[in-house]
């Protein structure tokens, strides 16, 4: 196990789901970009969607009661994924649930839309950055979407403990390359379970055929 599976399985072996600072109870901006992503692909519930470091995130939950089917979630945090899964319940089993390092793991599939609101912020050495983008571009589709929410410029320089990498747009394009073209941006003020506020950007990006 790695140190950051051990931080993680530590930090929801010992705090509830709405004791962490990126709870949300809603995604409601996620979900705006993955249906404009699949606007864009001309299908809808059918697209193949993975969340990265979802952990116990509740957007699982709200794809699976918008009707889509073909959902993965993966998480360097076993006890992440085994919360989410008891309270989704029976739903859970339609889902693919993956214990993994995006900067190592090794996907078996591709994807119409790749989400991201928790993972990139914590590479903040370029070598795990470059990894993360080389298992992106192995799991996105041509013509894939590539959403990825990141503490703004102006937002927290730690989380959980950790130092992040904050981002904008143009940071963002620069780790994917030339192949993914913005389409998107969007700000949010997180409000945090205890009131505190944390600046978010989300970009989505569409990869070239």
């Amino acid at each position: 196990m790695s140190d950051r599976s051990t931080h993680w399985d530590q930090v929801y072996a010992t705090k509830g789901e709405a004791e962490v600072s990126w709870y949300q109870d809603s995604p409601a901006i996620s979900l705006a970009m993955i249906r404009a992503a699949a606007s864009d692909r001309g299908s809808d519930r059918d697209l193949a969607i993975i969340d990265i470091g979802g952990g116990a995130s509740r957007l699982v939950d709200a794809l699976l009661q918008g009707g889509y089917r073909d959902i993965a979630v993966l998480d360097l945090s076993a006890n992440a994924l085994e919360a989410a899964k008891k309270r989704i319940g029976q739903a859970a089993s339609t889902v693919d649930w993956i214990v993994a390092d995006a900067t190592t793991w090794r996907p078996a599939r591709t994807y119409d839309v790749w989400h991201d609101r928790a993972a990139f912020h914590f590479l903040t050495d370029p070598r795990d950055r470059a990894a993360y983008v080389e298992r992106l571009r192995s799991a996105v589709k041509p013509g894939g979407h590539v959403i990825i929410a990141t503490f703004a410029p102006d937002g927290p320089e730690k989380c959980s403990g950790l130092p992040v990498q904050r981002h904008d747009s143009a940071s963002l394009a620069a780790e994917l390359g030339r192949d993914f073209v913005l389409v998107e941006t969007r700000s949010e003020t997180h409000q945090t379970p205890w009131g505190s506020t944390q600046a978010f950007q989300f970009s989505r990006f569409r990869r070239q055929k």
